[in-house]
Parts: structure tokens; C-alpha cells; sequence
């Protein structure tokens, strides 16, 4: 067997591979007598069909098979072991590719198209200068924070007036055009309405004040600008009945509730950060601003890590790629979609190409490695942000074990959790090297640059 590589520019190469019969010969016997004794053929027992037979009806395939498989086999060797930068899987050539005929030949050469990695430098060091965004935590992020932590301790008390937010429950009924009661009419007792939810502000005024035992009249379909879903539920009937039901209706109040939040207590403060971790009010806020500011800086290296990408593709440049192979090995992998999914779509493959191998060289020259632990954790510090979302900071290290053994489970969870475990070590290994432009910024204008 003998490999050997062509160079045809910086980037692509022809590799040719000559297979001779000493090289596949002895596999193929092999695996024509392992075929031998596990056939069964009318007239013989298992076993026992003539090796002449076998080969005769089985000959070709198995030959063809084995020197795929010392095809493959070659060609994935000599790219390992000469440290070859390969771009997708090597292709056939169609120009230099003689026809291979496995009835008449003893003797293969195999020519492969291959698409190398341009050869380019990324470097970064503290001549560089990086925009990193601190998002900035208010006192009204730390208040809504606490108040949904408050809340949980809060309760449901009745009161006699109807203020914003307030629930409502009475009996509401359709009044005909004159003002009264229609008869036959809509009429349904103990309905409960939210008037802070009503999409009209003219509507929503009429129940500003109301006490128990005032009858109000109002029109549902101007309140919830018609909005059919919410006037089915509202009127318990169907959408369609819904939508056409312009009535007034009159509602006379016989309920009215409000929730008022729980007292900030050691409880609370022990079910959120672990028991007897805070004791006044003040620590706790502290507490509740820290958290709120770690789960900013994961923001704030994803923006950086996008400003990197940025900022060396631009500093390296418009690299040259095999464009020609590069479209046949794209066309290859998406033969449903065809070449105009190919030409409508190449630029953009391309650009996120660059970055890929951008990135490559800045995980090699930083060390970085991504063990299971490394996945396993990613997978708790994911869970435990999920938790957070809804205010839990103290979840137990057991409930997160168990959330992250599931996630892990899924490979394409795995493959997603290994890549933000490497991106998490690269922004950390980035920060130290480049200068960062620091910049305060509110959460609202760190968004808006995302849309």
C-alpha cells in the first residue's frame, strides 16, 4: 500500500492511494471463509458449501467491502498522522480518478480530492481592546426580586373598595339596548374578573373605587378590544359566539379580593440562601444583588465572546478556502437540498467556518480541555440559572445532581453543554489577555443590542 499527497495550492490537495492485491488479499480470504461457515445453501449442510461456490457468489462483494474498509482505514491514518488540517471528508476526483473495475483488477489507485485549513495566525494580547458591558443592578431589580420572595409568604384578604390588581367576583348579565336586563340573556353568577387586565383604559376606569354591592355596567368587547379568546372564557361560551357579542352587561360586585405580600422573615431568608447564611433585611438585599449580578456576567461573556469573534475576524481577515470543494462537500452533506441551498447559503458557511477555526487555534493555544467534570458541572450551573429564573437560589445539591444525570443523557444535550463549558473557559482565558474596555450599561440598553 502506498499514500502520498499532492499539494495543488495552499488549500487542497490531491491524495492518492494504491492498494495491491498483497495488501487486501489475506482479509479477503479471511472473510470469505468466515462467510463459508455461517451460510446455509439448499443442498449443503451449514458449513460445508464449497469455498469455490462461496467465492464465486459472494467473492466480489466481500473484496469490494475490505477495500473500502483498507481505504478508509488509509486515508484517516495518513491525515492523523501527518498532522493534516482537513476541512470536511476528502472526495473522489472526478478528473484524475481512473475507473476501477473489481471483476478485472488486482491493483487499485484511489484519488481523493481534499480541502485543507488555510494556514493563518490569531493572537490576541493586551495591545488588543475589547468592549465588555457590566450590567448595572438596580435597586428596583433587587425590589422586584425581593417582593416575588416576599410574596410567598403573602395571602388573600377581602377588602370593601376595588383598587389596581384587585379580583373581582359577582354576578355578571346582558342588558338589552334599553339598559335592563336582557331576557334569555347571558347571566352568570360568581364570575371573576381582573378589570387591571382589560386592554381599554376607559373601560378599566369604570371600576376604579367600586365597593361591594355596586352594580356596574361596562362592555366586554370594547374592555378586551375584542379579543375573542378572552371574551369565550370571560362569557363561557364559544369564540366564534365571543367575537360578535357587543352587548353591555352589567356587573354587580359581591367579592372583592386582594394579595397582600408576606413580611420579609428569618424562614424566608433561610429557604432562599441556606439556613441562618443572612439574618437582617440588608444582608439579604446584598445577597439577592449578588446573585442577580453572577447571573449577569454569564450575559455580559457571551457578548464579549461575540465582540472576540468580531474583532478577529476582522484583524485576521478574508481567508482563502477551496471554495469549489468546499461547495461539492456542502452539496454532498445536503443532497435533499440542492446546489441553490448550496450558493444561497455558502457566504454564511463560510464566515462561521472562520470563526470555528479562529476558535480552534485560541482553545489549542490556551490549554483548554473539556473533561466530563467539566460537562457535569455545566450541566448543575445550567440547572441551578433554570432555578433561579424562578427565584430559587438554594437549591439542594441533590436535586441539582439529579437534574444535570438527565440532561446528560441526551447527546445533543452533551454536545451543547460541552460547547458552553468551552466557551465559558475561553471568554475567562480572554479577559486576562486583552485589555477591556469596560462600560457600565443598563439591562434594558444591554438588550435592545440583541434585537
Amino acid at each position: 500500500m502506498n499514500v502520498s499527497l499532492e499539494n495543488i495550492d495552499k488549500v487542497s490537495a490531491l491524495l492518492t492511494v494504491k492498494l495491491g492485491k498483497a495488501d487486501y488479499q489475506e482479509k479477503v480470504d479471511k472473510s470469505l471463509k468466515e462467510l463459508r461457515h455461517k451460510i446455509q445453501m439448499p443442498g449443503f449442510r451449514k458449513g460445508m458449501v464449497p469455498a469455490g461456490l462461496v467465492k464465486k457468489m459472494y467473492g466480489k462483494t466481500v473484496l469490494v467491502e475490505e477495500v473500502n474498509k483498507l481505504l478508509s482505514d488509509a486515508v484517516s491514518k495518513y491525515i492523523e498522522e501527518n498532522h493534516l488540517h482537513v476541512l470536511g471528508e476528502p472526495l473522489p476526483n472526478v478528473e484524475c480518478q481512473e475507473k476501477i473495475d473489481f471483476d478485472t483488477q488486482e491493483d487499485f489507485d484511489f484519488v481523493f480530492d481534499v480541502a485543507l485549513a488555510p494556514d493563518f495566525k490569531a493572537e490576541l494580547s493586551k495591545d488588543d481592546k475589547v468592549d465588555y458591558y457590566d450590567i448595572d443592578v438596580t435597586d428596583e431589580m433587587v425590589d422586584s426580586q425581593v417582593k416575588m420572595y416576599a410574596q410567598r409568604n403573602g395571602k388573600y384578604e377581602k377588602v370593601d373598595t376595588y383598587a389596581d390588581n384587585d379580583m373581582l367576583k359577582g354576578l355578571l348579565a346582558e342588558l338589552d339596548e334599553n339598559g335592563n336586563t336582557k331576557e334569555g340573556g347571558i347571566q352568570l353568577e360568581d364570575t371573576v374578573m381582573m378589570p387591571a387586565y382589560m386592554k381599554n383604559d376607559g373601560q378599566k376606569a369604570i371600576f376604579a373605587n367600586a365597593k361591594v354591592n355596586d352594580v356596574l355596567v361596562f362592555n366586554p368587547h370594547t374592555a378586551w378590544d375584542g379579543n375573542a379568546a378572552e371574551l369565550a372564557s370571560l362569557l363561557k361560551t364559544d369564540k366564534e359566539t365571543a367575537a360578535e357579542m357587543k352587548s353591555d352587561f352589567s356587573f354587580q360586585v359581591n367579592e372583592i379580593t386582594r394579595f397582600v405580600p408576606g413580611e420579609l422573615t428569618q424562614e424566608i431568608f433561610d429557604q432562599v440562601f441556606g439556613k441562618d447564611v443572612v439574618k437582617t433585611e440588608e444582608e439579604f438585599r446584598a445577597k439577592v444583588k449578588d446573585a442577580i449580578a453572577r447571573q449577569f456576567v454569564a450575559d455580559s461573556d457571551y457578548k464579549f465572546l461575540l465582540d472576540v469573534r468580531k474583532y478577529l475576524m476582522d484583524k485576521v481577515g478574508k481567508l482563502e478556502f477551496p471554495d469549489k470543494l468546499l461547495k461539492r462537500i456542502m452539496l454532498q452533506n445536503n443532497q435533499d437540498k440542492g446546489e441553490q441551498f448550496v450558493e444561497d447559503n455558502y457566504d454564511k458557511s463560510i464566515e462561521e467556518l472562520t470563526w470555528h477555526l479562529i476558535r480552534e487555534q485560541l482553545v489549542r493555544a490556551n490549554g483548554i480541555k473539556i473533561e466530563r467534570e467539566d460537562i457535569s458541572a455545566m450541566a448543575k450551573e445550567a440547572t441551578r440559572a433554570q432555578f433561579a429564573q424562578y427565584g430559587m437560589l438554594n437549591v439542594p445539591e441533590e436535586l441539582l445532581e439529579n437534574y444535570a444525570k438527565e440532561m446528560l443523557k441526551k447527546q445533543e444535550s452533551v454536545e451543547g453543554l460541552a460547547n458552553r463549558a468551552i466557551e465559558a473557559k475561553l471568554a475567562n482565558a480572554l479577559k486576562e489577555q486583552v485589555t477591556l474596555e469596560r462600560k457600565p450599561i443598563s439591562a434594558a440598553d444591554f438588550n435592545k443590542m440583541f434585537e
